[in-house]
C-alpha cells in the first residue's frame, strides 16, 4: 500500500509547515488501513483494494490542470456553465443570472468530513487540490440551469485526483445543477468529497452524467443536510466508467423536507458501478424516494446498498426504496442490500429489490409486429429506464437526458 501511495508532500504542495504536517497525519491514517475491501460492511460487494491493485502498478499525484481542448458546450438548452479541469475551477459564465446572487469560487481546502470509518476521507484530506465552492444567495431562484463541465485531460495515466466541493443553497433559493463528465483516454483515479447544505424552502436539483466511455475509476461521497421544507433531487446517469461508486449520506434535519435519488445505468464491458445511500429521517413529516435501475451485460457489475434510518421523533415519515436490475448476460452480476432502521411507530416505509432477464414474450410480441430483435430489445430497455425521468419537469432537459440514455443503451 505504501509503495502504491508513496507521496512526497513537501514537493507536491507549496504550503506552510502546519498544513504539510496535517496532510502527513491524514496520509498516515489512510496508510494504516489502506483501501477498503469486502471486510468492511460499507464495501460488502466491492473490493476496491483488489480493483486498484489489479489496474495500477503505481499512482502519482496529479499536478496538471491545463485545459488542452475547447469544450463543446451543450446546445440543447440555454444554461450557465462552470468549467473544472481535473477537479479544479478554471472558468465560469453565469450570463443568465444576477451577478451578486450566485457565488462561484475555488475551494482551496478539503472540507472537514468527520466520518472516521471512511478511510478515503483521510486520503482526500492529505492530497486535496481544492475544488468548487458554489453558493446561491437567499431568495434567489436561478433562471437557467448551471452545467459543471468536469473535464479530465489526456495526461492523467496512473494519476490520482483528490478534490472537495461545497454546495450551499440559502433560504428560498433554487438551482438545477448538471455535472457533465468529459474524459480523455487516460486511466486514473478520482476521489471526491462533496458537502451539500440546503436551507429552509430551498430546492437543489442535481443531475450527474458521464458523457463517454472512460478508463476512470471514480469515488464520490456526498454528505448533506436539509432544512425545513427543503428539497434535494439527484439523478445519476454515470454509465461508461470502469469503476464508479457514489455514496450519498443525507440528513433530513427539519420538518417537511424531501429527498429523491434516482438512477438509470447501462453497464457492460467489465464496468463496476455501486450506489450506496443512507437517508436519515431526523424530523417529522419528511419524505424520501429512491429508485435505482440497472441494465447489465457482458461482465457488468451493479451494486446498490441503501439504508433508510428513522429517528424516534421522526413520526409521519414516508420513505420508499426500490432497486431493479435487467440482466442481459449470464456473466453480469447485480447485488443489492436494502435496509430499514426505524425507531418511530407512525411511519410509512417500504423497500425492495428485484432482478431478472428480459421478457421473451414481450420480445416475441414486438417481433410479430415487424420489429427486429435488436430494436425490440432497445425498446424494452428504454421502457425499463424511462421511469426515472418522470420527476423532471423541464422538457428540454428531459429530452436531452433521454438522448443520453438511448446512446448508452446502444453501447450495451
Amino acid at each position: 500500500m505504501e509503495q502504491l501511495f508513496n507521496f512526497d508532500l513537501e514537493k507536491i504542495f507549496n504550503s506552510s509547515e502546519k498544513e504539510i504536517s496535517e496532510r502527513k497525519k491524514s496520509l498516515n491514517l489512510f496508510l494504516k488501513t489502506g483501501l477498503p475491501n469486502k471486510k468492511s460492511e460499507n464495501w460488502k460487494f466491492t473490493d476496491l483494494n483488489s480493483i486498484i491493485n489489479k489496474n495500477f502498478k503505481f499512482i502519482s499525484h496529479n499536478q496538471d490542470f491545463k485545459l488542452k481542448k475547447k469544450i463543446d458546450l451543450i446546445k440543447d438548452f440555454e444554461h450557465n456553465y462552470i468549467i473544472l479541469v481535473n477537479g479544479v475551477l478554471k472558468s465560469k459564465n453565469m450570463q443568465f443570472e444576477e451577478e451578486d446572487k450566485v457565488k462561484v469560487v475555488s475551494l482551496n481546502s478539503s472540507e472537514n468530513f468527520n466520518d472516521q470509518s471512511n478511510n478515503l476521507a483521510f486520503l482526500n484530506k492529505a492530497l486535496s487540490s481544492g475544488g468548487l465552492n458554489l453558493e446561491i444567495q437567499k431568495d434567489y431562484k436561478c433562471k437557467k440551469p448551471v452545467i459543471i463541465y468536469n473535464y479530465f485531460n489526456s495526461n492523467l495515466d496512473n494519476k490520482i485526483i483528490n478534490n472537495s466541493n461545497k454546495i450551499k443553497l440559502n433560504q428560498n433559493s433554487e438551482v438545477t445543477l448538471i455535472e457533465y463528465n468529459i474524459c480523455e483516454k487516460s486511466k486514473f483515479l478520482k476521489n471526491t468529497f462533496e458537502k451539500v447544505e440546503i436551507d429552509e424552502n430551498a430546492i437543489l436539483k442535481k443531475i450527474i452524467i458521464q458523457n463517454t466511455k472512460s478508463n476512470g475509476f471514480f469515488y464520490k461521497y456526498i454528505f448533506g443536510s436539509q432544512g425545513y421544507n427543503s428539497s434535494y433531487q439527484n439523478f445519476i446517469l454515470t454509465s461508461g466508467l470502469k469503476f464508479n461508486k457514489t455514496e450519498i449520506d443525507m440528513n433530513l434535519e427539519k420538518e417537511n423536507s424531501n429527498c429523491f435519488i434516482l438512477s438509470g445505468l447501462c453497464l457492460g464491458d467489465n464496468e463496476h458501478h455501486e450506489i450506496k445511500t443512507r437517508i436519515n429521517h431526523l424530523a417529522p413529516n419528511c419524505k424520501s424516494y429512491q429508485k435505482i435501475k440497472n441494465v447489465l451485460d457482458n461482465n457488468g457489475v451493479g451494486v446498490y446498498q441503501g439504508k433508510i434510518f428513522v429517528k424516534d421523533v421522526a413520526q409521519k415519515t414516508d420513505a420508499y426504496q426500490l432497486s431493479k436490475a435487467l440482466i442481459l448476460s449470464d456473466l453480469a452480476e447485480f447485488n443489492a442490500k436494502p435496509e430499514l432502521e426505524i425507531y418511530a411507530d407512525d411511519v410509512k416505509c417500504s423497500h425492495g429489490s428485484t432482478s431478472g432477464s428480459i421478457d421473451e414474450d414481450a420480445i416475441h410480441y414486438l417481433m410479430t409486429r415487424g420489429i427486429k430483435l435488436k430494436e425490440a430489445k432497445k425498446l424494452l430497455i428504454n421502457g425499463f429506464l424511462s421511469e426515472i425521468f418522470e420527476n423532471i419537469t423541464d422538457q428540454n432537459i428531459k429530452l436531452f437526458l433521454e438522448k443520453i440514455v438511448e446512446r448508452q443503451i446502444d453501447g450495451v
